[in-house]
């Protein structure tokens, strides 16, 4: 199972390459992947049947008891089928769907894999922490398809929508999620095994839980965003909004039911927001004139219904929503495949506008009518054993665990609701395909063209919808194991034909309600125009964002007046009142060592010195120049104290952010301004002179305190020993980044790779100056020199060609050796930084380019995929992630080579500071350049 999930992200991680190589035909090429996952999966029927459970366990924190399991059991089977099945069969259909020249297919390839992987994992989850990491990047990645043409409002727009209503939930669940697990287990199965202690705690961490499922599948009162996303392409549609993302919510009540059917609130919230769902969903589907948004809201319905049967929580109940998954999957992948089909083909989606499809399109019209019977509960399909086994089991809920009264208005709600159902389903075959003229005389058909290949998808899954009817006990059988988990008795086999029960009787009361409904239709069309809407939830949600936004505008401007020493000075008192004064009353009985050896005193009274020279300064560069000198005053006192690889870091970062102060003065006057002294002005020098010294006290005082307040010994004594031992090297601080805490370099680079495109987002501001630093850099013709005569220097351009590839080969040998001497990726990076840097100043933006003739964002992007890929390597030879290892071998001439994996992760981290100061050097050196000419060439 783990290798099928690395398998789908892997592809995702290809698929942009493949999308450029074979355009469209990359879909074939990742459909092998869902595809592949869905042959395994039917492979363990038997065990599934059995009701044997398939586990994978990896240990990921231990510590923390996160560990990456996996479990797949009845139904994580079933959703799973769901997922690589439909996601199969969607890639397939994007081969024909998208055009050939469509700029975005590099994108929305590698997204749409990376979805179908992440929903994979959130249905093999078996720990609660890797459920919603999978959980918020399904919503990440919905995101990414819902906003696919970012260009149209509608898409960002709906996206944005999704996003934010989901993230709700996902926040919601998060700390439901730490609760349960924090006061019972993070592990699903252990949980289903022994439930958390009944008491309040378990009953909010339950309903927060709630809150995100219910989210996620677009329940009252967050129906709303999902309409809105039918701005995505339509196979997205298929995939998220039929079969895969919406069902997430579904699934997770399902998965909990057994632990908190009994937790006060739990039920009636299910039933209630359940029923009004598939009402409301019902409703609004028959006022859509768009058959897209038709069956969105016909989605919104059938959740409902799904919602409703998970809150009963029978054996019988979890049987048919189990049934309806499966159906509502099948049938409305094929609908929204055909709506596809049809905009294609017709350029619409306008059912007033359709006209006679059924005589052009005879195969697509079969395949979609089969299905929207389904979705209407008509026999011989699986829709109908799925409603009529629903029916059964909420009628016999009336008598537990549901009350009589409570019961029967279930029942009534359901009746209600397939009503509705019969009718839109009805509505969208007649606006789809029928021939529609007032006088009887049929019109000529709506124009449609579209590729046979398209109806792959829709007819296998219609045929598949069909089948399934007569699969009844089979499929009693394959859903046994999960619904002999919940209360009740045992309910009977799903199947056509239960003989004249009060179920049969209300299916066939809904049918022919819902099929008068249809008739009349235009009537109906008017009472609901006359009816006032009580409550619009979309509304809601935009005024709620409309305030929002005017109160940020308004804290903004409050707080945000556009005076730096203003935001310093707030910073400094929170530091100085909070935990400054709770520092301070911790101080007394505090033991202070002031120095070791007197030259550390002396270099200390240096670097005094030298803070006070920089306040003092007048002239920006000289005050940098001091600022600077207490910086290599620090790297002095860490090679004085017996660090020699953090002096040897503090130098080069001092030295290249020396430099990039230098580049940044150019833009401002070269001294500080003078004011004259006034009453005012002296007393605004007093407070800042307070403040400032307070301030450095308070930061002194926590700095004490803290050394004061270990209790315990440092686990920092123990690394040199596992620096040798299990990290195989002897520099203990290289080792720790690239090894012991390996997890928080990993973040820092992440965090450096995001800063870089802040960099470059600030500075370049012009289009054309991004696409300088952050493209491909070919074609450049010759380069020329940048710089004026007059500002040349010879000298400095045969010194820095001299020493450039010094310090090249001075970065390589840092890197490689820095696992046993100082240095290590990140000083060598940063010597190449600083190499990178001269050439600038010897020559130029043009001389930029010729010595690093490629672009940040590859640089970048290259150390983030290699840090990771470095990370991950363990897990295919059976260890842990960023396990390292040592190789050992002897190389003719060159002698014995002791290699160790960990320097593979610490060449990512090596391209990452290259790429960053790369970024820098051309956005605070070349871009400034670009900038001050341009604003010259103006004047």
């Amino acid at each position: 199972m783990t290798l099928l999930l690395l398998a789908h992200f892997a592809a995702a991680a290809v698929a942009p390459g493949l999308a450029k190589l074979l355009n469209r035909r990359a879909f074939l090429v990742l459909a092998l992947v869902p595809a592949a996952a869905f042959a395994w999966l039917l492979a363990q029927t038997g065990d599934v049947t059995a009701g044997r459970s398939i586990v994978e366990d990896i240990a990921w924190v231990p510590s923390l008891g996160m560990d990456f399991a996996l479990r797949l059991g009845t139904l994580q089977w079933l959703l799973g089928l769901l997922v690589t099945g439909v996601g199969a069969l969607a890639l397939l259909y994007c081969a024909w769907y998208f055009k050939p020249d469509d700029p975005s297919l590099w994108r929305f390839t590698g997204v749409f894999t990376a979805f179908a992987g992440a929903m994979l994992g959130l249905v093999l989850a078996d720990n609660l922490l890797a459920l919603y990491i999978f959980w918020e990047l399904t919503t990440v990645f919905s995101y990414t398809l819902i906003g696919h043409n970012p260009v149209r409002s509608a898409n960002r727009r709906s996206a944005t929508q999704a996003l934010l209503v989901t993230t709700f939930g996902g926040l919601a669940m998060l700390i439901g999620t730490v609760i349960i697990g924090e006061t019972s287990s993070y592990t699903i199965s252990e949980m289903l095994a022994s439930p958390p202690p009944a008491g309040a705690l378990t009953t909010t961490a339950a309903l927060l839980v709630l809150v995100g499922a219910l989210t996620k599948s677009a329940q009252v009162p967050f129906h709303f965003w999902l309409p809105g996303a039918m701005a995505a392409p339509t196979p997205v549609s298929a995939y998220l909004h039929a079969a895969s993302m919406v069902k997430a919510g579904i699934y997770l009540i399902l998965l909990l039911e057994p632990i908190f059917a009994d937790v006060p609130g739990w039920r009636p919230v299910l039933l209630v927001l359940g029923l009004w769902t598939m009402i409301l969903g019902g409703w609004r589907a028959l006022r859509q004139d768009d058959i897209k948004l038709l069956l969105a809201y016909g989605t919104v319905s059938q959740l409902g219904f799904m919602t409703v049967l998970a809150g009963v929580g029978t054996q019988a109940a979890g049987l048919a929503a189990l049934a309806l998954v499966l159906s509502h999957a099948l049938f409305k992948s094929v609908l929204f495949f055909s709506v596809g089909i049809i905009d294609k083909g017709t350029g619409t989606r306008d059912l007033t506008q359709l006209h006679g499809l059924g005589r052009t399109a005879p195969v697509l019209a079969t395949a979609a009518t089969l299905s929207a019977a389904s979705m209407a509960g008509l026999p011989p399909l699986v829709g109908f054993v799925a409603k009529e086994s629903a029916l059964t089991a909420v009628i016999e809920s009336a008598h537990g665990p549901l009350s009589t009264t409570t019961g029967w208005l279930a029942v009534v709600g359901l009746v209600t609701g397939s009503v509705l159902t019969v009718a839109y389903s009805a509505r969208f075959v007649w606006g789809a395909f029928a021939t529609k003229g007032a006088t009887g005389a049929a019109p000529s058909p709506t124009p449609f063209a579209a590729p046979h290949a398209l109806l792959i998808a829709p007819v296998l899954l219609s045929l598949t919808t069909l089948a399934s009817g007569f699969f009844g006990d089979p499929l009693t059988k394959l859903f046994h194991p999960y619904t002999e988990t919940l209360p009740g008795a045992e309910p009977e086999h799903l199947a056509l034909w239960h003989g004249l029960t009060p179920a049969l009787g209300l299916t066939v009361v809904a049918i022919v309600a819902g099929l008068l409904l249809f008739v009349g239709r235009a009537p109906f069309a008017r009472v609901q125009a006359a009816l006032p809407e009580v409550v619009n939830a979309e509304r809601v949600y935009q005024r709620f964002m409309k305030a929002l936004d005017r109160f940020a505008v308004e804290v903004t401007a409050l707080a945000q007046g556009g005076s730096l020493p203003t935001y310093l000075g707030a910073i400094f008192l929170v530091v100085i009142l909070l935990p400054g004064v709770v520092a301070a009353t911790a101080l007394p009985g505090t033991e202070v060592r002031l120095w070791d050896t007197f030259s550390q005193a002396a270099v200390g009274l240096f670097v005094i010195a030298a803070a006070i020279l920089a306040v003092r300064g007048r002239n920006r560069l000289q005050s940098v120049m001091f600022v600077g000198l207490t910086g290599y005053g620090l790297a002095l006192l860490f090679h004085l104290h017996g660090a020699p690889d953090l002096a040897l870091t503090q130098v080069l970062v001092e030295t290249f952010s020396l430099v990039l102060f230098v580049l940044v003065l150019r833009m401002l006057p070269q001294d500080f301004r003078r004011r004259p002294r006034s009453g005012r002005r002296s007393r605004r020098r007093l407070w800042r002179l307070a403040l400032a010294g307070t301030m450095g006290a308070a930061i002194s005082i926590l700095t004490v305190v803290a050394a004061n307040a270990r209790i315990h010994e440092p686990i920092s004594k123990a690394f040199p020993e596992q620096a040798y031992d299990f990290g195989h090297g002897q520099n203990v601080v290289n080792v720790t980044l690239v090894d012991i805490r390996a997890w928080d370099t990993l973040g820092e680079i992440s965090v450096l790779v995001a800063a870089a495109t802040g960099i470059a987002s600030l500075v370049f501001v012009r289009t054309q100056d991004v696409e300088r630093s952050w493209t491909r850099r070919r074609n450049q013709g010759p380069v020329t020199a940048s710089l004026p005569r007059e500002r040349r220097s010879v000298i400095l351009e045969t010194a820095t060609r001299l020493v450039f590839h010094v310090m090249i080969a001075l970065s390589l040998y840092l890197l490689f050796s820095g696992h046993n001497q100082p240095g290590g990726g990140f000083a060598g990076g940063l010597v190449l930084g600083l190499a990178l840097l001269v050439r600038y100043l010897a020559g130029g933006r043009a001389e930029l380019d010729r010595a690093a003739p490629v672009s940040a964002g590859l640089v970048l992007g290259a150390g983030l995929v290699v840090a990771a890929l470095s990370a991950l390597a363990p897990l295919a030879f059976g260890g842990t992630v960023l396990q390292s290892a040592v190789v050992q071998f002897d190389v003719p001439v060159w002698g014995h080579v002791k290699l160790v994996t960990a320097m593979f992760f610490d060449i990512g981290v090596y391209l990452i500071v290259i790429g960053l100061a790369l970024d820098v050097v051309r956005s605070l050196g070349a871009g400034v350049d670009k900038q001050a000419e341009e604003d010259g060439a103006t004047a």
